[in-house]
């Protein structure tokens, strides 16, 4: 009779991704198939890093998990090649920013006249 095997979970390649005003930290992992993007940032080590770290907005590439029908971080299973992304917050309002920039423009538009 022969040895009987345990089945392993297959292991895919996948990246965490947060970025800093000033740094960018890019880190890639062999995580077992089925592991969840919220588990995946827990392997990075960045929440021990950043105990700050806020990961109520994570995306894949770009597409944040929990919105138009993506399951949320805790249980989205991530494929091969996936890239989790940590979001910061907004410091400001892009509404905000470009009705800087307008009044800006307007601004020096009327120092030059």
């Amino acid at each position: 009779m022969g040895r009987i095997v345990p089945e392993t979970a297959a292991m895919i390649n996948v990246e965490v991704a947060y970025a800093l005003p000033d740094r960018q930290f890019l880190i890639s992992l062999k995580v077992s198939s089925g592991t969840t993007a919220l588990q995946a940032i827990d392997k990075s080590d960045l929440r021990q890093k950043f105990p700050e770290l806020d990961i109520s907005k994570v995306g894949i590439f770009s597409q944040v998990l929990g919105s138009k029908g993506l399951a949320e971080a805790d249980v989205y299973k991530l494929q091969e090649g996936d890239r989790v992304e940590i979001y910061r917050p907004l410091t400001l309002d892009p509404k905000e920013i470009r009705r800087r920039r307008a009044e800006e423009a307007k601004k020096k538009r009327q120092a030059e006249l």
